[in-house]
């Protein structure tokens, strides 16, 4: 496929016209996106998917079933945390595939490391206080991750 396809550039033009030049509205977007992964394989990303309303969230997942229905090779990788897992599949169903990502205390002492030499006030720290926040804040992430599913993240692989 080369360029817009027509469709959708009438779309945005008949916009244009209507009084005040409104956006496209879910449905205007969601045809248009049916158009566009008809014609090849199409792969989308969603990062942080927990982080939309639930109203919101369900109208994102009601539009993706969608354009899921009728663009057999789209492919969808969503990150959230783990609560919204449930909904995902709930209404996406049979097209999910889940994995759970945890930090563990090496990723947060890594993390720490690496913005601690991007500090640019470095004589706002000593060693003792560096070597203390390496040690600590580790080591108390890791005891909120136990039990707990906040920090969790499950990617889900839709389709």
């Amino acid at each position: 496929m080369q360029g817009i396809p027509e469709e959708i550039s009438r779309g945005f033009q008949l916009q244009k016209t209507t009084i005040g030049g409104r956006r496209p509205q879910v449905p205007d977007i969601v045809r248009m996106l049916q158009l566009v992964t008809s014609y090849q394989p199409t792969f989308m990303c969603l990062d942080g998917l927990d982080e939309c309303g639930r109203v919101q969230r369900a109208r994102l997942l009601d539009s993706l079933k969608q354009i899921l229905e009728r663009s057999p090779r789209t492919r969808i990788f969503a990150t959230g945390r783990s609560h919204i897992q449930a909904e995902i599949e709930k209404r996406l169903a049979g097209h999910v595939t889940s994995v759970s990502v945890s930090p563990n205390r090496g990723d947060i002492a890594q993390y720490l490391r690496v913005k601690l030499g991007e500090d640019d006030m470095l004589d706002a720290m000593d060693e003792s206080l560096e070597a203390d926040i390496l040690e600590q804040i580790p080591e108390n992430m890791s005891e909120m991750c136990v039990g707990s599913t906040m920090p969790t993240i499950s990617s889900c692989i839709i389709r």
